[in-house]
C-alpha cells in the first residue's frame, strides 16, 4: 500500500504529471549519476519527453521543469518566486548539475518534444541520456511520470510485481484493495475510516509525526487560497486569462447575498484561487493532482478552518480522502493521460465528498457512498486544455466539482439504504471508461475544447 503523504505531495503548478514527475524524474536520474562517481565526467544531458509529456509539455510546465530537476531542485522545496531568474541563468548556455557540475546546456537541441512517440507502457514516457568525453553514453534509461507526482522506471512500470512499484513492500495494520475490503475492516475493527488510515500509517513514520505532516498539508492547501485570492493580473501562458478569485471575493465581502449563493460563492471562489495559483506555477498540494489541486482545498477551508474543532476536522477529513484516493490510485489511476479528467476532477470530486461526509459525522457506508456519488456524475470526464495550459477549463472545472463533492455528501447523508451501485464498482467503471476513451481526450490538447477554442 500507499502512505496518504504520498498522495498529496506539495509542490509546484501547473501540474503534476507534467511538472512534478519530471522535476523529480530528472533530479533522480543527475543524483544517480552522482551516487555512481559518474557526474563529473558528464558533458551533456539531453532529455526526450514523449507522449502526453510532448505533446502539452510545453504548456503544462515539463521542459522548465526538466531544467529545474537537472539542477537538483526538488518541487517541494524550490521557491516559485525564484524559479524565473533560475530558468533564465540556465537559458544562458550553461546548466549545473545538482547546482554543482557544469555543463553546456540548449534547451532548443538538449530536450526534445517526440510528439509522434506513443510510449506502450504509460502515455507520459521521458527518455534521458548522459554523454560522457567524445559524447559516450554514460546512461540512458527510460521512465514515466504516472500521475500525481508519482513516478516509475521502465522496468518498474514492466514488472508483474506491483510491490516493486513503490519499493521495498511496506506491511500495514489494516491492508485493503478494495472499498468492500475497507468497509469490512471498519466493522470488524469498530474504527471509521480515518481511523484505519492513520493506524496504517504507522509503518512509516510514528502517529505524531503523520499529523504533523497532515498540518502541514492543510497549512500549504490553506495558504494557497489566500495567496490566490491576493494575487492580481493574467495567466502566462498566451490565453491571456485574467485571475477572478480576488476580485469576486472582494465582491462577496462587500455584499454578500442569501446563504445558499454564498455557499456556492465561496467555494467556487476557493477552489479557483487555488487553480489560478497552480496555472501560474505556484506552490499547491497535488489531491490527489496538481490540475484537481482546488477540489479538496476549498471544500476544506469551507467546513474544516474554524473553530475549536476545526485541526481534528481537517485531519478527518484529509485521512478519509486519503483512503478513498488511495483506492483510485491502486484500482485504476489518477493520471489524465490514461483516464481523462474523471481521473483527476472526477477522483478529487470523490475524495472530497468522502472526506466531507466523515466530517458530517456520516458511516464509513455513507462515507463510501459520497465517494461513489462523486465519481459517478463525473464519469467520462475527458481532459482537453485549451493550448495546452492547465487553464480552460480546467480553473472553473474545479470550481464545479468542489460544488459537486458537497452536493454528493449531502445526498449520502440523507439516503440509509443500501446504494445501488458501490464504490469498487463506480471506480472500474472509471478504469474501463478511461481505457476507452480515444487518446486526444487525455491530456495530448488534440480533441475537444482545446480544437474547437482559439488558442490565442
Amino acid at each position: 500500500m500507499l502512505s496518504i503523504l504520498q498522495l498529496f505531495r506539495i509542490g509546484i503548478g501547473p501540474s503534476s504529471s507534467h511538472t512534478v514527475g519530471p522535476m523529480r524524474i530528472t533530479r533522480r536520474f543527475v543524483a544517480a549519476l552522482g551516487d555512481a562517481g559518474k557526474l563529473g565526467a558528464v558533458r551533456r544531458i539531453a532529455i526526450e519527453l514523449q507522449g502526453s509529456l510532448a505533446l502539452t509539455g510545453v504548456g503544462h510546465g515539463s521542459v522548465d521543469a526538466c531544467v529545474l530537476g537537472l539542477m537538483g531542485l526538488e518541487p517541494e522545496a524550490v521557491d516559485p518566486d525564484h524559479v524565473p531568474a533560475l530558468l533564465s541563468a540556465a537559458a544562458q548556455g550553461e546548466v549545473r548539475l545538482l547546482g554543482e557540475h557544469p555543463v553546456a546546456f540548449a534547451q532548443a537541441t538538449d530536450i526534445t518534444l517526440a510528439c509522434d512517440i506513443v510510449p506502450e507502457l504509460h502515455p507520459n514516457g521521458m527518455r534521458l541520456i548522459a554523454f560522457g568525453p567524445d559524447a559516450a553514453k554514460l546512461a540512458d534509461e527510460t521512465w514515466y511520470s504516472t500521475g500525481g507526482g508519482f513516478i516509475a522506471s521502465a522496468r518498474q512500470l514492466a514488472t508483474p510485481n506491483p510491490d516493486d512499484l513503490v519499493g521495498s513492500p511496506v506491511r500495514v495494520a489494516f491492508p485493503y484493495a478494495s472499498a468492500a475490503e475497507l468497509l469490512a475492516l471498519c466493522d470488524t475493527q469498530s474504527r471509521d475510516i480515518a481511523a484505519l488510515v492513520l493506524a496504517n500509517e504507522g509503518a512509516w513514520r510514528p502517529e505524531g509525526d503523520t499529523l504533523a505532516g497532515i498540518d502541514r498539508l492543510v497549512a500549504a492547501m490553506l495558504a494557497c487560497i489566500e495567496r490566490g485570492l491576493a494575487q492580481e493580473g493574467c495567466l502566462p501562458g498566451g490565453l491571456k486569462v485574467r485571475r477572478r478569485a480576488p476580485e469576486l471575493w472582494r465582491k462577496l465581502l462587500a455584499s454578500p447575498t442569501n446563504e445558499t449563493e454564498v455557499l456556492l460563492d465561496r467555494l467556487n471562489i476557493f477552489a479557483m484561487a487555488v487553480n489560478e495559483e497552480n496555472a501560474a506555477g505556484g506552490r499547491v498540494v497535488t489531491a490527489p493532482t496538481n490540475g484537481a489541486a482546488g477540489i479538496i482545498p476549498a471544500v476544506l477551508r469551507q467546513y474544516c478552518s474554524e473553530g475549536l474543532q476545526a485541526c481534528d476536522q481537517a485531519r478527518r477529513f484529509l485521512l478519509t480522502a486519503g483512503g478513498i484516493g488511495l483506492l483510485y490510485k491502486q484500482r485504476a489511476s489518477i493520471s489524465g493521460a490514461e483516464m481523462g479528467c474523471q481521473g483527476e476532477v472526477g477522483v478529487a470530486c470523490s475524495m472530497a465528498a468522502a472526506g466531507l461526509a466523515a466530517v458530517w459525522g456520516g458511516t464509513p457506508q455513507q462515507v463510501a457512498a459520497a465517494a461513489e456519488i462523486g465519481m459517478e456524475h463525473n464519469l467520462g470526464l475527458t481532459c482537453d486544455p485549451v493550448g495546452g495550459l492547465v487553464q480552460i477549463p480546467c480553473i472553473e472545472r474545479n470550481a464545479i466539482g468542489a460544488v459537486k463533492a458537497v452536493n454528493a455528501a449531502r445526498l449520502a447523508l440523507h439516503s440509509h439504504e443500501t446504494p445501488k451501485v458501490s464504490l469498487d464498482q463506480v471506480i472500474e467503471t472509471m478504469r474501463q471508461t478511461g481505457i476507452d476513451m480515444s487518446a486526444k481526450y487525455k491530456e495530448t490538447s488534440l480533441g475537444g475544447l482545446a480544437v474547437n477554442v482559439a488558442a490565442c
